[in-house]
């Protein structure tokens, strides 16, 4: 009888300790709208009830149906190295995505459907995969990985779905303020960011290059005859026309660059970690891409395009100060409008000492 009571004692204090488990997991999870840090909390905690040594959270794309890789733990570069993926029908991860609830293999070895050659490198021979389910959507899956096969405790199992409830309403809240942050920032007519970003964003890239003495460099444009084209066609199409060069840009800059509507029909384009000979070449490739850009991609203008005066300067070859490298480039920006519009500028090319 009195072992009974003990194992009855010890099952109660374990149920207990789990339930405290999970109030913590969920006391993290809800703690911060950063996405990155949700979901990196998320995986700790979901890793710690499972006691599997690595994981990693994907949220899911429906519309392009793709999962994107968010946060990991335990597993080797080259399985991380891919961050984004389509579902592969039939796969395990389709699976999960059509049932829509908690799906486990314990000895993937086993498994006729685990094909994937990526996993099966890495040496996974177990894993628990965790549909993140808010309000009949699931925004991504969790997935609890070992390398050997186990047997999972159902009691556990029955946790992580409860983790998955708080998971995903972290998730969903995480994401909504992380686009009303990014509403904030954003032109919204254009798709770029704002002039209130500019100013944030140019102060803290120049102080990172003062710091670790790294080039960095800024291109200034602006649509010639903007005021003419808006004359002939309305400014329902100079808006379509604003809209177009919006996307030119992204399409054009690389990757690290940012760009911003400075205001009116003026854009900026910061290029971290450029010195002034790469930062002539981009702009020249936006000159050409505008150009181009706005006539096979502007519906109300006829046929019409416009062209951009650019000018292009660089810490520390032109200036070393914040407010000498932007007046600089603003005066080079209207030089090329004086001079014949269409047109790139910069010192060297106006024969211009440094200040």
């Amino acid at each position: 009888m009195a072992e009974c009571d003990d194992s009855k004692t010890a099952e109660l204090e374990s149920q207990v300790k789990a339930l405290k488990d999970l109030i913590e997991v969920a006391k993290a999870v809800v703690s911060t709208l950063d996405l990155d840090t949700v979901l990196q909390a998320i995986l700790t905690s979901a890793m710690g009830l499972a006691s599997t040594p690595a994981g990693s959270v994907a949220l899911y794309n429906e519309e392009r149906q793709e999962l994107s890789l968010h946060a990991h733990a335990g597993l080797t570069a080259d399985f991380v190295k891919k961050e984004r993926w389509t579902v592969a029908p039939g796969g395990l991860t389709d699976r999960v995505l059509k049932a829509g609830e908690i799906s486990f293999i314990e000895d993937t070895a086993k498994a006729s459907f685990f094909k994937n050659p990526i996993a099966i490198n890495e040496g996974i021979r177990s894993l628990i995969c965790v549909p993140l389910v808010f309000q009949s959507r699931i925004m991504g899956i969790l997935y609890l990985d070992d390398f050997e096969p186990r047997q999972f405790d159902r009691d556990r199992l029955n946790l992580l779905s409860i983790l998955a409830s708080f998971a995903a309403m972290a998730i969903h809240n995480a994401t909504l303020h992380k686009r009303t942050k990014l509403m904030a920032i954003t032109d919204s007519l254009t798709g770029l960011h704002n002039h209130r970003y500019f100013k944030q964003f140019f102060k803290q890239e120049m102080g990172r290059a003062k710091r670790y003495h790294k080039p960095f460099s800024i291109i200034m444009m602006d649509v010639d005859d903007f005021k003419s084209f808006n004359d002939s066609f309305g400014h329902a199409v100079g808006d379509e026309l604003l809209t177009v060069l919006g996307t030119v840009i992204l399409e054009t800059i690389r990757g690290v660059d940012v760009a911003f509507r400075y205001g009116g029909e003026e854009f900026i384009v910061l290029l971290p970690e450029t010195r002034l000979d790469k930062a002539i070449l981009a702009a020249e490739r936006l000159r050409a891409a505008v150009q181009t850009g706005t006539v096979n991609k502007l519906a109300g203008s006829g046929g019409r395009g416009v062209t951009v005066s650019i000018g292009v300067a660089s810490y520390p070859e032109n200036a070393d100060k914040m407010d000498e490298l932007f007046n600089i480039v603003d005066s080079l920006l209207y030089q090329a409008k004086r001079c014949g519009k269409n047109k790139v500028y910069h010192q060297e090319s106006l024969h211009i000492p440094s200040l």
